[in-house]
């Protein structure tokens, strides 16, 4: 398709280089997405590892006070909050929320990190006058690097994915200068 604003002096896109950018823009919104996504899975395990945490801290310097207070006496307070501790204890070994935080930003990180790469390769590399099929194989190693990512990254909750969309759609992944042409 002839662009009607286009100088003489530019050289018309070939078909295949028009459904490269479109390809690369697809893998750019994948990784865009997915990216905050896991941002916002890592926010949310981080504060679920403080909501096990801290409570835990407490109950268990609250038992430190209670047992070293009461030696002789029969206290039924200090049998339950024996039982919550080991109940928090329990999850919190068995969830591990901050090894699940630190996994969903490194795969964040890595989606940002794929993101950014398409996006100089769509909007200064495919206007470089290379051959389409250098082109076409660096398309084909983003996916691929894509696809490598998908099968190594946590699973993105739901929920997260959600508030990434909604956060995406109010511009939170925006920049001042891609807003307005």
């Amino acid at each position: 398709m002839v662009d009607p604003t286009q100088n003489t002096a530019e050289k018309p896109i070939s078909r295949t280089v028009e459904e490269i950018t479109k390809e690369a823009q697809r893998i750019e919104e994948s990784a865009c997405l997915t990216s905050k996504a896991h941002f916002i899975a890592s926010q949310a395990w981080q504060m679920f590892h403080y909501v096990l945490g801290l409570p835990m801290l407490f109950i268990a310097s609250v038992l430190g006070a209670t047992a070293y207070a009461v030696l002789d006496k029969d206290n039924h307070y200090a049998g339950i909050l024996s039982l919550i501790l080991a109940l928090l204890s329990a999850l919190m070994t068995f969830l591990n929320p901050n090894e699940k935080a630190g996994n969903h930003l490194n795969a964040g990180n890595s989606y940002g990190s794929l993101e950014n790469e398409v996006r100089i390769f769509r909007t200064i590399e495919c206007w470089q006058n290379e051959l389409e099929a250098i082109l076409t194989q660096r398309i084909k190693g983003f996916s691929d690097k894509r696809c490598q990512l998908n099968a190594s990254s946590p699973k993105v909750p739901w929920l997260s994915y959600v508030c990434a969309k909604i956060g995406i759609w109010l511009g939170e992944a925006s920049y001042k200068v891609d807003g307005k042409k």
